[in-house]
């Protein structure tokens, strides 16, 4: 890779990464695994940054190839073992308890995992729909249908007014 292709490819990844472990972590609920799933994706990323900078709309492209990595490494055997049950060491936002974003993340985990990314892509990475199907590869449909089934499906975990604030987003 060329010295321009590389530092681009550099300041690329240093802006987005807190972005995609955010991602990777409310994709997989564990800390270890989503550093390895994003390191998975920079490194493909790497591999293929010519034909990636050339895509229109890179993050969504990053993105998917992010989801992918998840999805891939959902089917391996090993990755059904859970190995800690302890929350990342981190800061909760000011707009959350820490136990409502537990009970969240606890939800989000019980979610097939099509209706887990489209849910986290939506509305924790702030993501439209558009970009979500973009993202994920899909149509604009899918994304709506996997929306209301995964928003169907947390309302009697979370209960009724904590996910009443995702439909307005609908």
């Amino acid at each position: 890779m060329r010295a321009e292709a590389e530092n681009e490819y550099v300041d690329y990844v240093r802006g987005r990464l807190p972005q995609l472990h955010r991602a990777a972590y409310l994709l997989c609920g564990d800390t270890d695994r989503a550093q390895d799933i994003v390191q998975s994706t920079i490194t493909a990323l790497y591999r293929h940054w010519s034909r990636a900078r050339a895509v229109e709309n890179i993050d969504g492209y990053v993105h998917r190839m992010l989801v992918r990595r998840y999805l891939d490494e959902k089917r391996l055997s090993w990755s059904r073992v859970l190995l800690t049950d302890r929350t990342p060491d981190r800061t909760a936002p000011a707009q959350r308890s820490v136990e409502e974003q537990d009970a969240v993340h606890a939800a989000l985990r019980r979610l097939p995992s099509g209706q887990r990314a489209v849910l986290v892509l939506r509305f924790l990475c702030d993501m439209s729909v558009e970009q979500t199907a973009t993202a994920l590869g899909c149509s604009e449909g899918n994304v709506k249908a996997q929306t209301s089934r995964g928003l169907a499906t947390l309302r009697p975990l979370l209960g009724a007014e904590f996910v009443g604030g995702l439909d307005e987003r609908n």
